[in-house]
């Protein structure tokens, strides 16, 4: 079936911050041909080509004159199984956490930490999402990507990846690397991740003494209720500032000013502080601006009231990366990606 072009669509339903800006070309791809014959219409209508997946991780601050295509490729499969470790792959238009359900359901182990993240599977390795203690890298596999480039598809390891804290080889490569497929490895017996927040104060509290994976997705789950807005009723995309890395020296600093301070030790002497303790000790967690605003039970998340624009958002996020600095010399960077 030929790709369906759609002119001058609206992308709200399709970024989570439900900010209303138009495409001037839209289009799905359901699989590898779609992709290359949206790349070629791009070429031949000399217009860029913006790929998105579930809109979770963008910012649109303005109409976009472009032919954006939506991932919408579905399918996932177990490629192999020892009875130990198992290789599972899904395609790049898998949304996120019904994949997750899908391996935990597979009697799997991996992923429960990164449960009720929104998003699709591509996406995932181009951020290198992580939460409670686990990222991708620490489950990858491989992955599947067209080069836009020269049109070849190519096989990523995961030393090819250059993952880091929520980034990769894909992102600092943008619009270079189109994601096809992503692989992971999976154990079926295998040591769980809960020491990163709350998540074994939680299973004491609910009396799970040998929790399963998906006791642990079930409790990351109303973890992340609790703390995080649901896009589908409030705009937002999930935590918009990285926790940012610092020198030692300076966070021994911040922690003698504040002895509350929210760090971790990182690696090459570094610090990792939490934005959202720097952003609610500035005094910024609640605040609103017209219909932008910052998340009354989350600082880290900018929310989206029902009419803010993508300028009005990035304007809320420069006025506290610039308040921030000022108070604890510290800059904050932006996590979604910003058009």
């Amino acid at each position: 079936m030929s790709l369906l072009l759609k002119e001058h669509l609206s992308l709200k339903p399709f970024n989570t911050f439900g900010v209303d800006v138009c495409a001037q070309l839209f289009a799905e791809a359901h699989d590898e041909a779609h992709v290359r014959e949206a790349l070629a219409l791009a070429a031949q209508r000399a217009l860029p080509l913006l790929v998105i997946g579930g809109g979770s991780n963008l910012l649109l601050t303005k109409d976009v004159e472009a032919l954006v295509l939506r991932m919408a490729s579905l399918g996932r499969r177990i490629l192999s199984d020892d009875d130990q470790r198992v290789v599972v792959e899904a395609e790049a238009g898998e949304p996120w956490h019904p994949f997750v359900l899908w391996t935990l359901e597979q009697g799997l182990v991996g992923l429960e930490n990164l449960s009720l993240i929104p998003g699709t599977v591509g996406a995932a390795p181009m951020q290198n999402i992580g939460a409670y203690g686990v990222e991708i890298k620490d489950v990858f596999a491989g992955l599947t990507a067209l080069d836009r480039e020269t049109g070849e598809v190519r096989d990523f390891a995961l030393e090819d990846c250059a993952f880091g804290y929520r980034d990769s080889l894909f992102k600092q490569q943008p619009g270079r690397w189109l994601i096809l497929r992503v692989r992971f490895v999976l154990q079926r017996h295998s040591t769980l991740h809960l020491d990163y927040g709350p998540i074994r104060q939680r299973l004491e509290a609910q009396g799970v003494q040998a929790p399963t994976a998906l006791d642990v997705s079930r409790a990351v789950c109303e973890i992340r209720s609790e703390k995080l807005p649901d896009p589908a009723r409030l705009g937002n995309a999930g935590s918009f500032f990285k926790n940012p890395l610092v020198a030692a020296p300076l966070a021994e600093r911040l922690r003698a000013e504040h002895p509350d301070l929210v760090a971790y030790p990182a690696a090459n002497d570094q610090v990792k502080l939490a934005a959202g303790w720097l952003i609610e000790r500035a005094g910024w967690k609640g605040f609103r601006d017209g219909d932008a605003g910052v998340h009354a039970r989350q600082a880290l998340v900018l929310v989206n009231y029902g009419q803010a624009t993508g300028s009005q958002l990035l304007s809320l996020a420069r006025r506290i990366q610039a308040d921030i600095t000022t108070k604890f010399g510290v800059t904050l960077e932006i996590e979604p990606n910003v058009l």
